[in-house]
Order: C-alpha cells, then structure tokens, then sequence
C-alpha cells in the first residue's frame, strides 16, 4: 500500500478498485468466499477461533488462491444458529460450527466437492451478509453499502465512491461552502437533540482558537440500541470521511473517537479503518497535498450512559470523571481541553460524504418538512420482525410497526411503543398514524432519541415498565447534582412501592410533583429526561397505576407481589412437568391425579405456566 499523494491519485486507486470489484464478480464462479459471522454474540460462541481454523486449514490445503475468508457482521441469529457461516456463490449455509469442525468442512466443501453434514442447514435464499434485504418502505443512506464491502478493506469502500467527498472539499470548495451544503441539506443531529448539523459547524468555525476538535460520539447506551455500532463495524470509512471534512470545515486538526468498550469489534474495525486512512495519506500531515493537516485516535469509555452526554464525554477524554457541566459555554466555544470542539455522532457524520458527493437537494428530497434525510432505528420488543431498519422522516410508526416490523408477536394486540431509549416516552394507539420526526414526537411526549424503538404488547405491565426505566436512569445518574441524584432515587421508590401493590393515591401526586421538578432543575439531559416514561405513563396508563394501588392487581399481571398462580382442575392431566421444573418445589402431586401450588412456597417465577402444554396454570 502506497500514500496517495494527490488527488488525481486518489481518483487512480478509487477506479483500479472497481476495476478489481468487477475482475472479483466475473471470478465468482471460480473462486469461494467463506463469510464468517463475527457480531459479538457470534464471538462470545467462538467465532474468532472458527475463523482462524478456517484460515489455518485452508492454507494448509493449499486452497488459499480459490477460497477467501471474509468476515461480516451478521449471516444468520446466534442465538438460533450458533457460530455460522455461508459459503458463496454456493449459499452453503453451514450452521452451530466449532473449531474442531473446521478440518473436515473445507476438505469435504473445497477438496471433495461435497457438503459437511454435521453442520450443514438449508436456509431460503440470502441475499447479503449485513442485512436482510429492504423492505418497500426503507431508504438506506447510512446503511446502503453494510454487508457489500469488507469493512476492514479500503479498497471495497473506494469502488462506492469512497473519499470522493473528502477531494471535492479539499480540491472545489472552501469551509463556508461545505457548511451551507451541509445546512442546505437539512442534516440534523442523530444523536438525539435534532439540532441543524451545517450551524453547529459554522458556530465552531467562527471561534477562533489555534487548536479546533472533532469528536465522533459512539458511546451508544440506550438498551436494546446498537445503529452507531453496526456501522462502525460494517461502514467504518464513512464515519471516518464524515469526521475529516467536518474537521476542514471548523478548521480542526486533531479528532477523537468515543466508544464504548462494551464495543471491542466496533473499535477494532474502526482502528484498522484509520491505520488504512493513513497509509494511504488519507489522514495525517499535509493530507492529499492539501496543506490540510488532520488526525484522530479512538478513545474508549467505561460504559456510563451519562457519557452520551457532549460535556461529560469531553470530561472522560480529558482523563476526568464522566460528570456534566453546566451551558453556555457550549462545545463550540468551549470545549474539549477548553478550545472549540465539534460533537457529532456516528449515523450523523456517516451521512456527511453522501451529502457531498450527491449535493443537499438531493438529501433534502427524503424525509417531510420538520425533518429532512433517513433514520436509522433498532426495532426491539413484541415484534415479529426485529432489528435494524433505516427509513425516512416522515413515515407512521404504524408502517414501522405492521409494514416493517410486520405486526405484534403470537397475535397479541398493540398497547405502547418506546421511543428514545429510557429517558424517551411512549407511544398508544392514537399516536400510531403521526408522522415520525423530532417535532412531532416532542408534542407527543416523547423523544427521537438515538433511535430505540422498544413496541410493548398488550401482556406488558406499564407501571413494570417505568419502574424499570427508572431504575436503568437511577443507576446511570452520575450523582453530581441533586435533583437527578436523589430524585430518580424517590420516583424508582414510589414505583417499587406500587408494584408491590403497597402504593397510595397520594403517591400519584407526588410523582408527577417529584417528575416536574427533577426535570426543570436537573443540570444535564440525563435528569431532565429521566421523567419522560413516567409523565408518558401517567397520561396514558393511570388506569393501571390506579388498580395496582385501589385493587392490589396488576392488570397485565407481571407484578409478582399482586399475582398469585394455581392449577385449573378440569385441564390438568398430571403430567408432572410443572411440578419437575419448579425450581423450589412448590408444586404437589401424582402422576395422572391433579397438581396443587403450594402458594406459601411460590416464588411466582411463572416456569410452570410457560411449561405447561394444556393451560391448567391459572395466574390470577
């Protein structure tokens, strides 16, 4: 690998990689390719180990000029399939594989031409290793190239174009153009606050400081998200393109990478895109001869959500405890280390090259008039299609849930979604047909957030629920100011109380008094939104707060202080397998004669409902 020096030689190497991708795609059908699933639930089964036995054997085989190994994010569910992989253009789908595995496969695969037996599963067609294939309402801008690149290949990111942007910045426009282009498109923040991305750079460009940062914000906490870390780890050059020509834009010359540890793929993949990048004069001094001088490093934290937020993410950079502070001074003006700093997250700088290359109209032309672009959200919950989908502003989270996520799970009926993680509020029925942007979820009572999308059906207890939010904001409160710190602590006591039906009505008031004041009087983001799930529930669910404490039941009977489990006469056959997977022994009784719980032994863990093939477990 040589530096690129110009950008005429940058134009040379994008071409020769296409040129390469398409010498590949006429020699598919002579040569195979091995992707091995490498998410990180793969890699806590064994996917790395796999991996390195496939390398070792098939050099050993001497196959190493007809068969590649590629890693990917994602082929099928670890959690149905174990390790896995599939061999193309074959689509041999071989599943629940081990190290040991390995030898036989690629003799019985690559040497003899046959399939490996013991791990062999037949799967309908697979289209791509990253994603399944879009559904009719999705748009991929940020996720468009996951799945048809290597990630940990430069040159797969070229043949899509990639660092074009960055030479038409360098090469064809100076700062204030790439800022109007960026604010003309209407990109806003992703990371949750929707704030217009082009005047957040223009504010950081006309302070004046000798040293400029650009900070990425990968710290991704929301439970049951994970869109900034699928990207880094299929897509990791956009972020990285997206990073630079916001850093020539503000003027920065030095940029840092916040990341979750909890993310070692992400990391590593994102690392190996910079090594890259740099080899190729893509960062560093005197970038393409430029005279534009640019570089960055990835800096890890320890997980605190608290962190998500721009000022206490800067504190943990600089070496400090993840605490907020208060603003103004905003980044921009004061920031990392005390000098002008901009912080954007991942999905947000991924969008900025697609920006440059295909011009703001055509941007602008996706989404509605509050918000302009794509979303990136991660479906979660009672849903029959879950994952990552990308679709405009604009759609119905009715289309999200039945188009996209193709209904509620076993037939159940729709009660609530979650939007904007737990300091986000929920969603009913009413909400379902309004169109999704910032604006509009904000008159809703709720927030975009990072995009977590968690849909409840109707066996879920809302009470339960905030209960648990609370609890999740209770623990991640950093404790610098008192509001947060010790209001979370009596909202997450009262709901404790509640659901363990000992809850006054007197209780009610004194939430939404305790929710309005730790919202107003919080210092950061963190505390101001803790209360949003509660407010939201309150509104929307006070009929169930309302039987937890008046009639000592849990409507959606969840609680286990207000539930209680018995076994129906008529249906139960005495098959004894609720009684043989009780874990405490609270169930009597004969093989064939009726089953009795002991109700003073239950510790109403609910196993001998799930157990039971003939409905005679009756929770009341």
């Amino acid at each position: 690998m040589q530096a690129v020096r110009s950008a005429s030689e940058l134009k040379s190497v994008q071409e020769a990689a296409v040129r390469n991708f398409e010498i590949k795609q006429l020699e598919a059908s002579e040569k195979s390719y091995v992707f091995v699933a490498m998410a990180p639930k793969c890699v806590a089964l064994g996917a790395d180990k796999v991996f390195a036995a496939f390398e070792k054997e098939i050099e050993k085989q001497g196959l190493s000029e007809r068969v590649e190994i590629v890693e990917t994010i994602f082929v099928e569910d670890p959690a149905k399939y174990g390790v896995n992989a599939m061999i193309y253009p074959s689509k041999t789908f071989y599943a629940n594989l081990n190290e040991g595995m390995i030898d036989d496969l690629v003799k019985a695969q690559f040497v003899e031409s046959g399939i490996y037996e013991d791990a062999h599963e037949v799967l309908k067609v697979v289209e791509d290793t990253e994603l399944k294939a879009p559904l009719p309402k999705e748009i991929r801008v940020v996720l468009g190239k996951s799945g048809l690149i290597n990630p940990n290949n430069i040159e797969d990111y070229f043949k899509f174009d990639g660092y074009k942007a960055l030479t038409q910045v360098l090469f064809k426009m100076n700062e204030e153009e790439v800022i109007e282009e960026v604010l003309s498109s209407g990109l806003s923040g992703r990371g949750g606050a929707g704030f217009p991305t082009g005047l957040k750079w223009r504010f950081a460009r006309k302070s004046v400081s000798d040293q400029k940062y650009v900070i990425c914000n990968a710290d991704e906490g929301d439970p049951g998200a994970f869109m900034n870390r699928r990207v880094l780890e299929s897509d990791p050059h956009a972020v990285l393109e997206g990073m630079i020509i916001a850093a020539f834009s503000i003027g920065a010359s030095q940029g840092y990478v916040y990341c979750r540890a909890e993310y070692p793929i992400a990391v590593k993949t994102f690392e190996n895109a910079i090594d890259q990048a740099r080899e190729y004069g893509l960062l560093g001094k005197d970038i393409l001869s430029s005279g534009f001088d640019f570089d960055l490093e990835v800096r890890m934290g320890a997980g605190a959500f608290v962190c998500g937020e721009e000022t206490a993410l800067m504190a943990s950079i600089e070496g400090k405890r993840g605490e907020p502070r208060p603003r103004p001074p905003f980044p921009a003006q004061k920031g990392l280390w005390g000098q002008p700093s901009n912080i954007n997250n991942v999905e947000t700088y991924a969008n900025v090259p697609q920006i440059i290359c295909n011009g703001a109209e055509w941007y602008s032309s996706m989404g509605n008039e509050n918000a302009k672009g794509t979303k990136t959200f991660a479906l979660a919950g009672d849903l029959v299609n879950t994952g990552l989908i990308e679709v405009p502003f604009g759609i119905t989270m009715r289309e999200i849930i039945y188009d996209i996520g193709l209904g509620i799970i076993d037939g159940n009926e729709f009660k609530a979604v979650q939007t904007g993680g737990p300091m986000g509020g929920c969603l009913v029925e009413k909400h379902l047909d309004l169109p999704i942007d910032y604006k509009n979820l904000s008159d809703a009572g709720s927030i975009m957030g990072s995009g977590g999308l968690v849909v409840m059906d109707d066996k879920t207890c809302m009470v339960d629920m905030a209960r648990f939010f609370m609890e999740f904001t209770q623990e991640e409160s950093c404790g610098k100011c008192v509001p947060c710190r010790v209001g979370t602590r009596r909202i997450l006591e009262i709901h404790e109380r509640i659901c363990e039906g000992k809850g006054t009505m007197a209780d009610l008031d004194t939430l939404e008094l305790l929710c309005e004041q730790v919202r107003q009087d919080s210092l950061c983001g963190l505390g101001q939104g803790a209360p949003n799930p509660v407010v939201s529930m309150l509104e929307n669910f006070r009929d169930e707060y309302e039987a937890h404490i008046l009639e000592k039941k849990c409507p959606a009977k969840v609680c286990r202080s207000l539930i209680s489990f018995r076994i129906d006469e008529v249906n139960c056959t005495g098959c004894t397998l609720c009684a043989r997977n009780c874990p405490v022994n609270a169930i009597a009784g004969e093989r064939k004669e009726l089953h009795v719980i002991d109700p003073d032994v239950c510790i109403k863990c609910g196993i001998c409902e799930q157990v039971c093939n003939f409905d005679a477990v009756i929770v009341s």
